[in-house]
């Protein structure tokens, strides 16, 4: 009978622990009372680091930093800078402490034309102060649920649900709920060049809008919703008016990411469940998945996410250069990746988080190796293996603070195939009509079913 009893205590322990990482606890007050002190209100280190090369943040950018033009480019306060450090595959083995693998093999690859030219670092991140005080409330709120795959307790805020992360997966959930302007129209093009360099672009219309940013939004459709999200093909002819609306979901296991495809040649509107995971991006010409969008977006339920910790690291950073108005797409898209010479990387504190394939699961992508900028929270690298092991592709995400609205963001996001020698950029908006618009009005009526049609024919 003793025995039997042990067996039922241990076994009472078991589930108390399983019920314990079905719900991860969210911090003290104490722990929270950290952010803006000795953690900026974003939940980095405040300090720089030991020899000064990674300054202490003291508030970042201000929103006079520079100039805007008409269209909304934004001038580059550090235009005057020059590199401090050009890493090439000769001195490469010298700082490969400080490089990921994937760049490490970007150099190996193209030695004549890939470098990492190295700026001084600045710690650019600043948000609104109402965003500060968003974090602190996701802080001391929200948990993480079903293991890892969704929030509870995540409230009005919607951002930032782990400041002080515990666990990879809570790291991924900072990229993924960050502050991203509010409501946010813009104009790009993704392009996806031959070996050679030769190139034709597939050009967008897209709008990112939060539940909270839309007045006529009833509120109890709204509760397991992200953000919704549609794009429509502009150019070529061939592609014009397609149109794909998303409901982001939070709890994706719960409620799948509900998506839809309007094809102007058919007039037919589609449900679209293949938007989601290792499906093929839009017009990504087969070198990208759908979930290679804002370098990773979507569901983690079919990864194992281990936290590794924080290193320093070169990533892009304040990538204004590559975003000026003044280039054209040919000056920026060379054979084998986009022209190094426009790209400015810093040092910078990143956290870094391996995913790989739960067991009984299946992704093109069998291990993602991440670096997350502590500042931003935004994805800087992911090196993504195939299910041999080999390092495939290779994602940068060129980052830049849009200043004028206290939003850090990314210039444009490349994705580089090591196998076949080609890549696929997406974000540039050097040549469009217009940069992004923060703080865009928008309606839940523009977000059904219905209304795909209609944004077809913009």
């Amino acid at each position: 009978m003793k025995a039997k009893n042990t067996l039922f205590q241990a076994g009472a322990l078991v589930l108390s622990l399983l019920a314990t990482s079905v719900a991860m606890a969210k911090v003290s007050p104490e722990e929270a009372a950290k952010l803006g002190t000795s953690l900026t209100p974003m939940g980095a280190e405040k300090a720089g680091n030991a020899d000064g090369s990674i300054p202490a943040w003291t508030g970042g950018l201000p929103t006079n930093a520079g100039a805007v033009d008409a269209k909304g480019f934004l001038a580059d306060p550090f235009a005057s800078e020059q590199p401090i450090l050009t890493i090439t595959p000769a001195n490469a083995e010298q700082y490969k402490d400080k490089l990921s693998a994937g760049q490490l093999a970007m150099l190996k690859r193209y030695p004549d034309t890939y470098k990492i030219q190295v700026y001084p670092t600045h710690r650019t991140a600043a948000l609104p102060e109402n965003i500060y005080s968003a974090i602190k409330v996701s802080a001391e709120n929200t948990e993480s649920i079903d293991g890892g795959n969704g929030l509870k307790n995540f409230g009005d805020s919607r951002y930032y649900a782990f400041p002080i992360p515990k666990s990879g997966v809570e790291v991924v959930w900072n990229h993924t709920t960050r502050y991203r302007g509010g409501n946010v129209k813009r104009y790009m093009t993704r392009v996806q060049p031959q070996v050679n360099g030769a190139f034709s672009m597939v050009q967008f219309h897209d709008e990112v809008s939060y539940p909270s940013e839309l007045p006529d939004l009833d509120p109890k459709k709204a509760e397991n919703i992200l953000f919704y999200f549609i794009q429509s093909v502009t150019a070529p002819s061939r592609l014009a008016g397609n149109v794909l609306l998303v409901h982001e979901t939070i709890d994706q296991v719960k409620e799948p990411r509900m998506a839809w495809l309007y094809n102007a040649g058919q007039r037919r509107v589609r449900r679209a469940p293949q938007v989601a995971y290792d499906g093929p991006a839009t017009a990504a010409d087969g070198l990208a998945t759908s979930d290679n969008y804002d370098m990773f977006n979507g569901a983690p339920d079919r990864y194992d996410w281990q936290l590794v910790g924080k290193k320093e690291m070169y990533i892009p950073y304040n990538n204004y250069k590559l975003d000026s108005p003044s280039l054209k797409y040919g000056d920026i898209l060379k054979p084998g990746h986009i022209d190094q010479n426009l790209v400015r990387y810093e040092l910078h504190r990143v956290w870094e988080v391996v995913a790989k394939v739960k067991p009984g699961e299946r992704h093109i992508y069998a291990t993602r190796h991440m670096y997350f900028d502590e500042d931003t929270w935004q994805l800087a690298l992911v090196d993504h293996y195939d299910g041999r092991g080999q390092l495939w592709r290779v994602g940068e995400g060129y980052a830049q603070q849009y200043y004028h609205k206290q939003v850090p963001g990314y210039t444009a996001e490349g994705l580089y195939d090591l196998i076949s020698g080609r890549y696929s950029v997406l974000g540039l908006k050097n040549e469009e009509k217009q940069a992004y618009e923060f703080g865009a009005k928008a309606t839940a009526s523009q977000y059904t079913p219905a209304a795909l049609r209609q944004a077809g024919v913009r």
